[in-house]
């Protein structure tokens, strides 16, 4: 996938859309490797890579530093930037200043978050010359005005704002929309209503696309399983034997034998 119209492409097709998020160039060199559509450097690197509880504590310098990473290994992959937290809030200037900051890392385009104060700074960014994919559902920025990590759009009302908010973000010019954590039957309507691709997590399987998170689909946090996660190996498995195996043939001298040694 190369730009955004190659979305549009696979929801007028009728075709899947697959995304991974991804953080680093080595694991993006791999994924450009794949069939997988595009990569989403997403600002839950404040959790995978660098320990956090919660995704706050990304700022737009960290996520430019992973985005050039990725965009060095990944060769000929659309690659998408997450704008952290605040760095929509405090001002047009500012927000601007934050977007080039990231697609002069090399971004294809940008992520933000919600629709409530944000319709007129992304027909700004639109309007600029940025692709922007709206995220709308659970907004892992509002983790502490949400209450948690919790389903959206459970009640009419709730449902009826998202759907809402999906129309008025593909209006602001949104080129796609992530669904997150939201019923099957709500993401369902909501793609059926825009033009524009969705692309699900935690959303069903009616959504144009899914996106998931690269070290969980790899199974290497055992102790992380939502619901709407599907873990495609064991990494941690394969990962703690592999150094176990390490370990045992240093201190056995299996390793180095004369192939792995200069004589």
């Amino acid at each position: 996938m190369k730009t955004i119209l190659d979305f549009q492409k696979k929801k007028a097709n009728g075709q899947k859309i697959t995304m991974i998020t991804c953080y680093d160039s080595s694991f993006a060199q791999l994924i450009s490797q794949s069939q997988v559509d595009a990569i989403l450097v997403g600002d839950s690197l404040a959790q995978v890579m660098h320990g956090h509880k919660t995704t706050l504590q990304a700022s737009t310098n960290l996520m430019a530093l992973h985005t050039a990473a990725v965009v060095r290994a990944a060769s000929g992959q659309f690659v998408v930037a997450d704008m952290p937290f605040m760095s929509t809030r405090k001002g047009l200037k500012n927000s601007m200043d934050q977007v080039e900051k990231l697609m002069k890392a090399g971004a294809n385009a940008i992520k933000i978050e919600g629709a409530d104060g944000h319709i007129q700074l992304i027909q700004h960014i639109v309007e600029s010359g940025v692709p922007v994919m709206g995220h709308l559902g659970l907004t892992p920025q509002s983790i502490h005005q949400l209450g948690g990590p919790k389903i959206q759009g459970k009640n009419e009302a709730a449902a009826l704002k998202i759907s809402n908010d999906a129309l008025a973000l593909q209006k602001a010019g949104c080129f796609s929309l992530v669904l997150e954590c939201v019923p099957t039957s709500l993401a369902s309507h909501i793609t059926s209503q825009l033009s524009i691709p969705t692309i699900g997590i935690g959303a069903g399987a009616e959504t144009d696309g899914q996106i998931l998170v690269l070290q969980d689909m790899l199974g290497m946090n055992k102790n992380f399983n939502p619901k709407f996660l599907k873990k495609f190996m064991e990494g941690a498995d394969l990962i703690t034997e592999a150094l176990n195996s390490y370990v045992t043939e240093v201190q056995t001298k299996k390793f180095p034998t004369k192939e792995q040694s200069y004589e």
